[in-house]
């Protein structure tokens, strides 16, 4: 361990010596954004050397037009295929601080409840441009990739991107804005047993679909709850993203529960994970997805 820790120590020295920062422009030159810790970050010059801290901003960056940039991200990053071939610098919930320096990258992407706080504060604490990504709302996805493609030189196609992504958000609230509403439970995680309330990207594409959240009146963004407490909302159709794009298993368990209403209609549905619980244009693709079960589920009314 003290090995590493010297390592560690002499990689950082090199960088730091080295410097992450491009030579002094004049502040009309700058690229400068607002990230959404409200923090103002800029760069002097386009970023060669991108790290993306989590799955999402893996995703977000290559819709921005800055994919061919990024030389590190983390475990499960996998959209679009070119991803699955970058470095890894560990996972989102820990990182290889070491691998991650050594990259010396000119702009990290961090998650701000993703990853852990003290090593961005490290990364931050080197000198490093962070941006600090946190897309909370559909609006939210569309301004980050005009932000990344402002900070990554690439506002053309960023920002074509972020129109087009907002048109189709658009489209699916107009085409689903007089449904009957579906009580809609969604399973985030098995064990423990979590979901989502309204405040979370999830819930408000159940919205554009009519669907109304069991429990989106409660306070935690992705709050633990129980089956009791699933029993007692009893649901009128129950979606889970499960462990991959193709499995569907998380929802076998709730079969047994012959008592509840999405049981009894058939109403148990799946959505791929990555098209609905990252904060990405592919949210697009999750929703309408999300939308025809639902359908589904009024027809069998």
């Amino acid at each position: 361990m003290a090995t590493r820790h010297r390592v560690l120590a002499a990689v950082i020295a090199g960088a730091v010596a080295g410097g992450f920062a491009g030579s002094p422009v004049t502040a009309a030159e700058r690229a400068c954004v607002t990230d959404d810790a409200d923090r103002v970050v800029c760069l002097d010059t386009p970023p060669e050397r991108i790290i993306a801290l989590s799955p999402g901003a893996t995703e977000l960056l290559f819709a921005a037009g800055a994919g061919e940039q990024i030389v590190g991200t983390v475990s499960y990053s996998d959209y679009p295929p070119e991803a699955k071939d970058i470095p890894r610098v560990g996972s989102y919930k820990r990182l290889d601080m070491e691998v991650l320096v050594a990259k010396q990258p000119d702009l990290v992407v961090g998650w701000v409840s993703g990853n852990p706080t003290e090593q961005l504060e490290r990364i931050d604490a080197l000198g490093v441009t962070l941006y600090l990504s946190e897309p909370r709302d559909f609006d939210d996805v569309a301004t980050t990739l005009e932000r990344l493609g402002t900070l990554a030189d690439t506002s053309d196609l960023a920002q074509a991107r972020a129109q087009a992504f907002r048109e189709e958000i658009a489209a699916i609230r107009e085409a689903h804005g007089d449904a009957d509403p579906v009580r809609v439970f969604y399973q985030v995680w098995p064990d423990p047993l979590m979901t989502i309330n309204d405040d979370h990207l999830i819930s408000q594409a159940a919205a554009l679909c009519g669907g109304e959240n069991v429990f989106g009146d409660l306070a935690s963004l992705t709050p633990r709850i129980d089956e009791e407490s699933v029993l007692a909302r009893d649901p009128e159709a129950i979606v889970a993203g499960g462990m991959g794009e193709a499995d569907a298993t998380w929802l076998d368990p709730w079969r047994r529960f012959d008592s509840l209403e999405a049981v009894r209609k058939d109403n148990l549905f799946f959505v791929p994970p990555s098209s609905i619980q990252r904060p990405t244009p592919r949210l697009v693709e999750g929703s309408r997805l999300l939308c025809e079960q639902l359908e589904r589920a009024r027809e069998r009314r």
